[in-house]
């Protein structure tokens, strides 16, 4: 199915109405708490196990309203009903987009088949064989050629083949298998694969090679790479094809569908994990696609991983837009990047273990909605994408939270945590001022993140700071914080896999709102391609090739000499 032209969003109501509030709009998030004692109560939302606050967010109930006008004038809940439907979204592919699929509970009653496959026994079938491997690997059935278990996964991939795996494990670090570990290769640069095998066991060590076509060719390289290292390292080096063969099959899985490319590679085909193209990338990581971190938190963890997803699936799917979290979070990321001008969205969140939760979400985000043109081939209407970016606290605090706090540019922030810490400590000493002996440093942690959602809101007033005995005005200046920063609150009761899923959930659907609005596909990424493209045609010259390197332009070629004179070639 063709969808039918998307609706300008310009030319609806809402959004007539909303550039008419945007003209000369002052925010004033003091007044607006002030006079309104329940605006806390009333912007604050449940989805699943996440606690979300807008209330810190720059909207008041005649913005919100207008702003809902949009999404039901654009339609996002039927067309999100659609997408569940497998109906083909995905325009200039013309696929469907199921990555929802992917979670759906064995036995879902109907059925989903679309295109005239029974897509829920596939996933399901898929899931069990992922299962039944991980479960071999995690048990020490499956050993590597010399009969030793397996103590470290090495997943080779890039894009959505890395970024989705790593964060996960990453953030469910707490809940891998003791004795097994997984690490994560996916940059071409040859530091990156030598760096993560150079204290590996190759007795001990399973790669799994993540690409669908089993063509990519920063994945191939350093598949054949790793490959290369495991016979040097086994001393198959001069070994016979047969010894090198059987070395590759007990070492080498494949997550792809690709199984003549497998086969050749030397992986037996049994050992490939297949998915779909009605799943992006960006949008595989519950897909087999995250074999690697399956393998080391185990199948009951990786299910509750799903029904986390899930959960956020159906809240999306049965609440109303006035109370849908992912819907509302979408449409306070269009205000701010299409009325209020905001170019970039910091996630900030405040647990160690989701480090990499803002690098994710830059894949997610970006390769979704970084598009000029409407899912008709026509030409955007508005702004679209915003620039996601982020760390850690209380690391970014000292970083770059001074630009957020009184910087020139509107930073829209979406503050995460959990209330309960995977590894509390306390610290016994203090210091006798500000950390008193047997502080939670938890809730130390946590002060900083309620802190600063207030600051951010809130700022300081000059009469605040000469009201502590500043009197210079020049530092009475300096030390003002205009306020009116807005900011998201995330809370959680602790960093499960299901929570996790639903984090993950949440901004596929905020991308997924946005993009409807735009009238954009969220789910192609062809400006990827142009550089993969001419990278391919350059590499002849970047290795001495005269007549390449004289086929480029000026500057293309003025670097690539210069390369080669510097490498002494």
């Amino acid at each position: 199915m063709t969808e039918s032209a998307p609706v300008d969003p310009t030319s609806t109501e809402g959004w007539k109405q909303l550039s008419g509030i945007a003209d000369g709009f002052t925010p004033d998030l003091r007044g607006w708490f002030d006079s309104d004692p329940g605006r806390a109560e009333r912007y604050t939302f449940q989805a699943a196990d996440l606690t979300v606050d807008l209330s810190k967010g720059l909207v008041d109930d005649e913005i919100l309203s207008h702003l809902l006008q949009v999404a039901k004038d654009t339609g996002v809940a039927e067309r999100f009903q659609t997408m569940l439907a497998g109906e083909h979204i995905n325009a200039t592919e013309d696929r469907a987009v199921l990555h929802t699929a992917l979670r759906r509970p064995k036995g879902a009653s109907p059925a989903l088949v679309v295109d005239g496959q029974d897509v829920d026994a596939d996933v399901h079938a898929t899931l069990d064989k992922v299962y039944a491997f991980a479960s071999k690997v995690r048990d020490g059935s499956w050993t590597g050629v010399t009969g030793k278990r397996i103590e470290t996964v090495v997943n080779i991939g890039i894009g959505g083949s890395d970024l989705g795996p790593v964060m996960v494990y990453e953030a469910l670090k707490p809940y891998v298998q003791q004795g097994l570990g997984a690490r994560f290769v996916s940059n071409i640069d040859p530091a990156d694969i030598y760096e993560k095998t150079a204290d590996l066991d190759p007795e001990t060590t399973l790669f799994i090679v993540a690409s669908k076509t089993f063509g990519t060719l920063e994945t191939l390289t350093n598949a054949r790479l790793a490959r290369q290292w495991l016979w040097e390292r086994l001393g198959l080096t001069d070994a016979s094809d047969d010894e090198k063969s059987n070395a590759v099959a007990k070492h080498f899985v494949a997550v792809s569908t690709a199984l003549d490319k497998v086969a050749a590679f030397g992986i037996d085909p049994e050992n490939a994990f297949g998915f779909w193209d009605w799943v992006g990338g960006r949008y595989s990581v519950d897909s087999a696609i995250g074999t690697s971190v399956v393998i080391a938190i185990g199948q009951e963890n990786w299910e509750q991983f799903l029904a986390g997803f899930h959960a956020i699936d159906e809240h999306v799917r049965t609440t109303p837009l006035e109370q849908n979290v992912p819907v509302l979070m979408g449409l306070l990321n269009v205000w701010y990047s299409n009325f209020l001008g905001a170019q970039s969205h910091a996630v900030l969140p405040y647990t160690q273990y989701l480090h990499r939760f803002a690098a994710y979400l830059q894949q997610l985000t970006m390769e979704s909605n970084g598009k000029r043109v409407r899912w008709d081939g026509s030409p955007v209407t508005t702004e679209t994408g915003e620039v996601f970016w982020g760390e850690p606290g209380t690391n970014g605090q000292h970083a770059f939270y001074q630009l957020i706090h009184q910087g020139t540019r509107l930073i829209p922030t979406d503050f995460i945590t959990v209330a309960k810490p995977a590894r509390p400590l306390k610290d016994q000493s203090g210091d006798g001022k500000a950390v008193q002996p047997g502080q939670d440093v938890h809730a130390l942690f946590l002060a900083n993140f309620f802190a600063q959602t207030k600051a951010l809101a809130f700022g300081k007033t000059a009469d605040e700071v000469r009201a502590e005995g500043t009197t210079d005005e020049a530092i009475v200046a300096a030390r003002t914080f205009t306020g009116n920063k807005p900011s998201t609150s995330i809370l959680a009761p602790e960093l499960t896999p299901s929570v996790l899923g639903q984090l993950i959930a949440l901004y596929e659907h905020i991308v997924f709102t946005e993009g409807t609005i735009w009238g954009i596909d969220s789910f192609d990424q062809w400006g990827v391609e142009l550089g993969k493209q001419l990278a391919l045609q350059i590499a002849p010259a970047v290795d001495g090739d005269q007549a390449a390197l004289d086929a480029q332009d000026s500057s293309t070629k003025a670097l690539i000499a210069k390369y080669l004179e510097l490498r002494g070639e």
